[in-house]
Parts: structure tokens; C-alpha cells; sequence
């Protein structure tokens, strides 16, 4: 593992020339907490283009390459879904922490993987959700566990836009495409910051592009504590995303919005009975937000991470999975338990484990 004692900036790479790797790397230039210094794609023309048109310092022509570098303490993942485990675990095998792009993995066995194979190697690994670096997730929880609504005892999350390109990503089923894997990842996490765990059965119905992906999905989700959660997610919408938590003496409405404008707060509406109220919040961009809390968990702890725990990550991972499951099956799935094992630790922010 690289000198993470160091008090300079994390030194990352970036795995891939994605369109979000473009937004990553505008949203921390400038940070004091981390640099982007290297780039790497399979071809070595657009990681040069890349690096040269976001001013970054070098240039790789193979992933492997940047793994390989002695000079990079950390990933960014963001390459398609399908990519994330296998080269999330290499960047850990290679000493390097990871910061993945959602969903970590498409199967709980997948993250639980993940997360053994970072706390073997000593390094820390997380999922990006950018609204959950923001202060509105942070305010959102503490609303709800304040009692600010009663007891929560319904959710409902929506997430969807029109994908019109039809050669994107997203539509390829042999790169984990699909709407669910896209957004719907964002709507059962913030189920999650609401209902911590694994919802107990999910029925799910979708409609399927030609390309075998779900274009378009809704969920229902059943919890041994009672709640109960819908989320839909689309590709073939109208620009939408928006959540309402209600409980059994109010509600609050959000927008969960990953990078909002900065020059008005994010707003959360509160409503008790007849009482309605705008509680305001100041705006970040979660990709900055996210990416120093990364940077912070690396250099002082991993109880400075403020995004899903490794536990949450893999809760979420269990909930896609069998939304998916009977979606393609039209039956209700069941979910077995977090069984524990070598990931189901007390550090409830980020693996950082000492190598055997």
C-alpha cells in the first residue's frame, strides 16, 4: 500500500474516459484533499486526449498500467457496471483504495467479495452515491430519527429520464445495463437511509427493451419491521427524481440530488398535519462532497467516510439482485438475512483493515 501517512492530497487515478469520469474530475479539480493525476483507457489516444483536455499530468494506455503505478494511492472506478468488481478488486490487490462508482456489484456475493478482498489488502473501498456525501442526506436522517414524521412506515423513491442513444452502455445486458442498475440503484439506496437493511420480499414487474435490459421497473419491498417501500425507475420518462417518506404523524418530500445548482439551497419539505415546512439546506457537489470524504477516510480513518457503510453496500447489492430476480421471473422473491462473515464489521463507514 502506498505512504497514506502522507498530509498531501490523495493521489488518484481514473480507470476509464467515461462521461462521469469528465464530471469527477471538473468536480475535485481544485481540492486541497485529492489530485487526479493519471488517466488510463485501452486506448492510449483518448487517455492522451483526456488527460490534455482536463489538464491531468499522465496518460496510461491499459488499466493495468495505472494499478501498476507506485506514484497513485487511490481509484476511481467508473467504468460500466459489469466492470466494477473484478477491476475494484485488482485496484485492491495492486494496494490502491477505491472509490466505485454505484452499483458496487450485482450480486450481494459480488460486494461481500469486494470488501474481504480490500480488508486482505489493507485498503479502503466505498460506493459512490454522491446525495449521500451532501448535508440534505445528512439532515434527511436526522429529520426521521429525530421523529420528525412518527415512525416511518412507507417510502416511495423515483428516479427516471429518456435514454435515446441506442448504442449506450446503459442498454448493453453483457455490462450490467438496465434501468434498475442505473437509477434504481439510487432509489433503493435511499430506502436504505431510511430502513437500514434488507427489506424481507420485493415483487418487481418491468418492461424489456429488445436489447434484454429493463427500460423501465417498479418495486415493492416488504420489511420484517413493517415499512414498506415502491420504487419505479425508467428510461423512458420525462426528467424525474423525487422521494416521500411518510411516517405515522407526517411527511418529507426530497429530490435526492446528486450535484444540485449551488446558488440555492436544496430544499426539504416538511409536512405535519396542515403545518408545511421548507427546511433549506446548503448545496455541495457530491462528487467533490463524496470524493473528499473518500480522501478523508483514507488519511485519518474510515470514520470520516460519510457515504454507505460496507454493510449497506452490501444490503443494497441483495436488494437489486432479487428486484431483479423477480422482475424476470414475475414472482416475489425472498431475502435471506445478512448471515454476517468477514464484512459484517463495526466499521460502520469503510473497510481499512491491517494485511494479515
Amino acid at each position: 500500500m502506498n505512504s497514506d501517512a502522507s498530509d498531501g492530497p490523495v493521489r488518484i487515478g481514473v480507470l476509464g474516459a467515461a462521461r462521469i469520469a469528465e464530471a469527477f474530475v471538473a468536480a475535485v479539480r481544485g481540492s486541497t484533499a485529492l489530485e487526479v493525476t493519471a488517466i488510463a483507457s485501452r486506448d492510449p489516444d483518448l487517455a492522451a486526449r483526456f488527460a490534455q483536455a482536463h489538464g491531468i499530468a499522465r496518460a496510461l494506455g491499459s488499466y493495468e498500467a495505472l494499478l501498476a503505478d507506485p506514484a497513485i494511492d487511490a481509484i476511481y472506478n467508473p467504468l460500466p457496471n459489469a466492470l466494477h468488481g473484478p477491476w475494484s478488486i485488482r485496484a485492491a490487490e495492486a494496494g490502491k483504495h477505491v472509490l466505485c462508482e454505484k452499483p458496487l456489484a450485482a450480486t450481494a456475493a459480488e460486494a461481500e467479495a469486494m470488501f474481504a478482498a480490500a480488508a486482505r489488502c489493507g485498503v479502503v473501498l466505498v460506493e459512490a452515491f454522491p446525495y449521500r456525501a451532501q448535508p440534505h442526506a445528512a439532515r434527511l436522517r436526522e429529520l426521521v430519527a429525530g421523529g420528525a414524521i412518527g415512525r416511518p412506515t412507507l417510502v416511495h423513491a423515483s428516479f427516471g429520464f429518456p435514454l435515446t442513444r441506442a448504442d449506450d452502455v446503459r442498454l448493453d445486458p453483457g455490462l450490467g445495463g438496465g434501468a434498475l442498475y442505473d437509477l434504481g440503484t439510487y432509489c433503493v439506496s435511499l430506502v436504505n437511509l431510511i430502513a437500514p437493511g434488507r427489506p424481507a420480499r420485493v415483487q418487481a414487474f418491468a418492461d424489456w427493451h429488445p436489447a434484454g435490459v429493463d427500460r423501465a421497473l417498479v418495486a415493492s419491498l416488504a420489511f420484517a419491521s413493517g415499512l414498506l417501500a415502491q420504487i419505479s425507475c425508467s428510461f423512458d420518462t420525462a426528467v424525474h427524481r423525487h422521494a416521500r417518506i411518510v411516517g405515522t404523524e407526517g411527511t418529507l418530500d426530497t429530490g435526492f440530488p446528486n450535484n444540485p445548482p449551488l446558488d440555492r439551497p436544496v430544499v426539504l419539505e416538511l409536512r405535519r398535519g396542515a403545518t408545511r415546512e421548507a427546511i433549506e439546506v446548503a448545496p455541495l457537489s457530491g462528487l467533490r462532497a463524496e470524493a473528499e470524504s473518500f480522501a478523508a477516510a483514507i488519511r485519518h480513518g474510515a470514520g470520516r467516510w460519510t457515504g454507505a457503510t460496507p454493510t449497506e453496500s452490501i444490503d443494497i447489492a441483495a436488494t437489486l439482485e432479487a428486484i431483479l430476480a423477480s422482475a424476470r421471473t414475475g414472482a416475489a422473491t425472498i431475502i435471506q438475512a445478512n448471515p454476517g462473515g468477514p464484512c459484517e464489521t463495526d466499521q460502520r463507514a469503510a473497510i481499512a483493515c491491517p494485511k494479515p
